[in-house]
């Protein structure tokens, strides 16, 4: 399918059970997620609903079927961290290098901007050496996407009986103000999105 039938658009928490069965092949069969188990429907739906509260959470379609999902979420808890969001994005296994993932961190990066949000970060776990649970794909995508490694942490997850690293990658896509404005929620630039 081309990427003129695929289509995105915000999640509901109806959207809960297929998503997480797209995510749950990132837990068991690879050290992508550093989850050992799958979270339930209702763990994921709460999850879902934490960052709804304030973040875009986006699904893509092809012929009314979800192929993959991105979101963002807080960087950090604390206040001065507002204007930084961690992107996330994930696809169905057969959506893979498709363009998907592009399609869904382009329009996160528009509402993004909309909110007033000026860092993107992302957190990916990197392997030493590339395995049949890892490799650098992810870290590649946001290198493509305009992402820069930020830094390494050497090591720190074990999975499948292997120790992987993680790493953070850098955009920035906003202006930096004496006064900024405000980060505002999803929910008040929805509009002037869709």
């Amino acid at each position: 399918m081309s990427e003129a039938q695929m289509t995105i658009r915000p999640a509901t928490l109806a959207d809960a059970e297929i998503l997480r069965d797209i995510y749950a092949p990132y837990v068991e069969e690879t050290a992508v997620s550093f989850e050992y188990t799958v979270p339930t429907v209702a763990e994921f739906t709460e999850r879902m609903k934490d960052i709804m509260k304030r973040y875009p959470y986006l699904v893509a379609e092809e012929a009314g079927e979800a192929v993959g999902y991105a979101y963002a979420s807080p960087f950090h808890e604390r206040e001065a961290y507002s204007w930084s969001a961690e992107l996330t994005v994930y696809l169905r296994k057969d959506q893979r290098g498709r363009g998907r993932g592009r399609l869904l961190y382009e329009k996160l990066e528009q509402i993004l901007r909309a909110q007033n949000i000026t860092n993107l970060y992302a957190c990916i776990a990197w392997p030493e050496q590339e395995d049949e649970y890892l490799t650098g794909a992810s870290a590649r995508f946001h290198e493509r996407m305009g992402f820069r490694l930020a830094g390494t942490f050497h090591r720190c997850g074990y999975k499948f009986g292997r120790w992987y690293s993680m790493v953070w990658m850098e955009k920035e896509i906003g202006t930096r103000r004496e006064k900024q404005p405000p980060v505002k929620s999803f929910s008040e630039v929805k509009e002037q999105i869709w």
